[in-house]
């Protein structure tokens, strides 16, 4: 969806506040107070969520890059400008760790989802390479069930030929149609050539205070 420049500079405003490291949640009860808006990150592990977050608040190192699938194992809160609370959740999917702290990560993010009252948005990161698993389909399922409004966000856009991302693009939009809580606005994006970068930053400085 085309934004026009005014949302495109209030996101740009917003993304280069201060945006500083809180805490770091691995417990229900270890999630901050806070009457700021928040926004949620999550996706399969490895999708490029720390990429883009960085890319987003332009920063090198707010959410470290890694190339170890999982690598994320609690829920990293970061304050941007007193204005907005961004919420870095544990990848789902592949990842190098037991069974048991799995299933811990799995417990810990459907707490936060379903108890976070000034939660306005998760977004729902895939990789334009693949399009949505089934691992995206289940999550996708849970927060229909659990009406948790969510946006699907194609990462390394890049990395694909622009036939291949419009195709993927028509079917992820074809998707979107068939799942209640899903935000009708698909945003693909490159952390690394910045592709969308600005129109992400547009559509979440609508939810900022």
């Amino acid at each position: 969806m085309p934004r026009d420049p005014e949302s495109i500079e209030r996101g740009r405003r917003l993304f280069a506040r201060e945006c500083r490291f809180l805490t770091a949640a691995t417990t229900p009860a270890a999630l901050p107070d806070s009457d700021l808006p928040e926004v949620a990150f999550a996706g399969r592990s490895n999708v490029g969520k720390s990429s883009l977050m960085n890319a987003l608040t332009g920063r090198r190192s707010l959410a470290r890059v890694s190339r170890t699938p999982g690598r994320t194992r609690q829920i990293n809160f970061f304050v941007l400008g007193d204005a907005l609370m961004l919420a870095d959740l544990p990848g789902y999917g592949f990842a190098k760790a037991g069974k048991r702290e799995i299933a811990e990560w799995n417990r810990m993010t459907a707490a936060y989802l379903r108890g976070r009252a000034q939660l306005r948005r998760l977004c729902l990161l895939i990789d334009a390479r693949l399009g949505p698993g089934e691992a995206d389909r289940v999550v996708m399922g849970q927060l229909d069930r659990a009406a948790v409004s969510y946006q699907l966000v194609l990462t390394k856009c890049d990395k694909v030929t622009r036939d291949a991302l419009e195709s993927q693009c028509a079917r992820v939009a074809g998707d979107i149609k068939t799942h209640a809580a899903a935000y009708p606005e698909l945003i693909a994006t490159s952390a690394v050539k910045r592709y969308g970068i600005a129109e992400l930053r547009a559509a979440l400085a609508e939810l900022a205070r």
